[in-house]
């Protein structure tokens, strides 16, 4: 065989498209992997990649996927070898790397981990970037001191991928999850996760002064804009806020008052560029005490196609998703 499947971007005079076409083995480089591609999972920032919306690929064209779970056929790395299951999530797949849209996948050593016990190769993609960035977020929180005890921790955006797993992550964890969501037909899915309140986006009081009562123990936004603003707002002293996502927008008009008056932190979220250390033990607490419960029937939307991501990823940037899409390749291996 000397080529293979992948869907792959291209830019041109008439803007980008998503093109599944075949793709031609090349030689592996020192320190590279090949992966046959078992899984990978369809987050944000690949539908904004898919469709043009955004501006994620720094080159083209592209193999889209940010995410990618598979087994090892080859490895120029010694930390590797045939046959081993691995998973990859950001590490710079689908920006300036090929990603995980593809029958196989060439990927430098250093962006792979050994898949922990615990998961198979599907679980590991129906949590994929969206998962570990929710872990993430919960780690760098309760190593900030957030505790159950300071009050309800708000979730925005909380039908995407990030936002669901976040729910079940912090019930998981002891705390009380609200959720703030622009969908209210999705209310009985989002307490089946774990919210104990479901708010609707359109009936919330965003208040404009510096400092608003304080209702909130912390919060995990998806949004930025004025619900951030918000946030910043309303959370309790010495609460925090994880800042992951831009969906409503990236501009954030607040005062520092929340921060010097009230002890509040506002932490960035960051899932590309993130510490080996970090990676391997957040995967094994994910694989481990945090794994959510039925991940398959509670957190994925669907399971689809290499030829279904583009229809899928229009349907993420129009807010039409909630959950999880994993995207089958090869399938379990």
């Amino acid at each position: 065989m000397s080529s293979f499947k992948a869907l792959r971007v291209h830019q041109g005079s008439a803007g980008v498209s998503a093109v599944l076409e075949p793709v031609a083995f090349e030689p592996l480089s020192p320190g590279a992997v090949r992966v046959r591609v078992a899984y990978s999972g369809l987050n944000y920032k690949d539908a904004l990649a898919v469709t043009g919306c955004g501006a994620i690929m720094r080159t083209y064209p592209r193999v889209a996927g940010i995410d990618l779970a598979g087994v090892v056929e080859a490895s120029e790395d010694a930390a590797f070898k045939p046959g081993d299951r691995v998973l990859a999530t950001g590490a710079g797949l689908g920006e300036w790397l090929d990603g995980g849209f593809a029958e196989y996948a060439h990927v430098p050593a250093d962006a792979l981990l050994a898949l922990p016990a615990g998961l198979s190769l599907f679980e590991s993609m129906a949590l994929g970037t969206a998962g570990f960035t929710a872990a993430l977020a919960l780690r760098r929180m309760l190593e900030n001191h957030q505790d159950p005890a300071q009050g309800p921790v708000l979730v925005t955006g909380a039908t995407g991928g990030v936002g669901s797993i976040a729910l079940t992550l912090l019930a998981g964890a002891g705390f009380e999850a609200a959720a703030l969501t622009g969908k209210p037909e999705a209310t009985a899915y989002l307490r089946a996760l774990g919210a104990t309140t479901v708010l609707e986006r359109a009936g919330l009081d965003l208040g404009a002064k510096p400092l608003e009562k304080a209702v909130w123990g912390g919060a995990l936004d998806n949004l930025g804009g004025e619900v951030l603003a918000y946030l910043t707002r309303t959370v309790k002293p010495w609460g925090n806020i994880a800042c992951i996502g831009l969906a409503q927008s990236a501009q954030l008009h607040t005062t520092v008052m929340p921060l010097i008056l009230r002890g509040v932190s506002l932490l960035g979220i960051h899932s590309v560029q993130v510490p080996r250390p970090w990676r391997e033990a957040l995967w094994g607490q994910l694989a481990g005490p945090w794994k959510p419960p039925q991940i398959a029937s509670r957190l994925v939307r669907a399971e689809i196609s290499l030829e279904q991501v583009p229809e899928a990823a229009r349907e993420l940037i129009a807010g039409r998703a909630r959950g999880r899409y994993v995207v089958r390749i090869a399938g379990d291996l």
